[in-house]
């Protein structure tokens, strides 16, 4: 079975951000980046259906020589191998997803995983589109993930409840936090990674299509008032929530 996982690399959620001088971009100096939590269920996936398929995990990522690190997880959990398509820019979500559309044309993956979206910009949109430009079905959300030769039956998250999806291969899966366990490498599995390749590929990024305007931080929020439960406190409650709140 060939099997592909495109994966990203987002700054670490413990990372403080600050906005960049062109005020468009987060400022990478400091930054800790990793490799998208969500990305690690759907690579532990890959490697599932590898063990009981057989055949190849390929790591497929856009991005630039600083992914290399974290594409190395990657290859330390069991993937036999990564591409990265240089792209310095790393530019709008299409952008993005079409170049990794143009190598996925090539490599002809019986089965696309992808992790449900990225924990920087949380689109979740990333899958989807792929899809769409490969003409193949999408499941996103999964949580359970089952295969009979040609046929894929996933369940879904939805709003609520669970939602049985059936599809047939080639197809693309987005994984959701509970479809496994993303297993943790070993010191030996980490030695391995390092001789294990990462093909290089020139990026051919289309014309963006969405540019950002701004980037700024949250405002930061006022300090809050506590009031006794007395007749006075609740009068003074009512009257901060009209001439202050504004919301009464």
């Amino acid at each position: 079975m060939n099997i592909v996982v495109c994966v990203s690399q987002t700054p670490d959620t413990t990372t403080k951000i600050q906005v960049g001088s062109d005020g468009k971009h987060i400022d990478p100096t400091g930054v800790k980046f990793i490799l998208n939590p969500y990305d690690e269920f759907a690579v532990e996936e890959g490697l599932k259906l590898r063990e009981a398929n057989g055949g190849a995990v390929t790591l497929l990522c856009v991005g630039n020589d600083s992914a290399k690190e974290n594409i190395r997880l990657g290859l330390a959990m069991g993937a036999d191998k990564a591409i990265l398509v240089k792209d310095e820019a790393k530019g709008d979500s299409f952008s993005v997803a079409s170049q990794l559309a143009d190598v996925l044309k090539e490599l002809g993956p019986d089965m696309i995983l992808f992790g449900r979206q990225s924990i920087d910009y949380d689109s979740a949109q990333m899958g989807p589109t792929v899809a769409e430009l490969l003409d193949l079905p999408v499941i996103t959300f999964v949580t359970n993930l089952q295969i009979d030769g040609t046929s894929i039956k996933a369940e879904r998250d939805i709003e609520g409840g669970k939602e049985v999806v059936v599809a047939s291969l080639p197809c693309v899966i987005t994984a959701q936090k509970g479809l496994n366990e993303p297993r943790y490498p070993k010191l030996p599995d980490i030695m391995k990674a390092k001789s294990k390749p990462i093909e290089e590929r020139a990026g051919t990024a289309p014309s963006l299509r969405v540019e950002t305007v701004a980037l700024h931080k949250p405002e930061q929020k006022g300090s809050g008032k506590v009031l006794d439960g007395t007749p006075e406190g609740v009068k003074e409650l009512v009257r901060l929530l009209r001439e202050e709140a504004k919301v009464i």
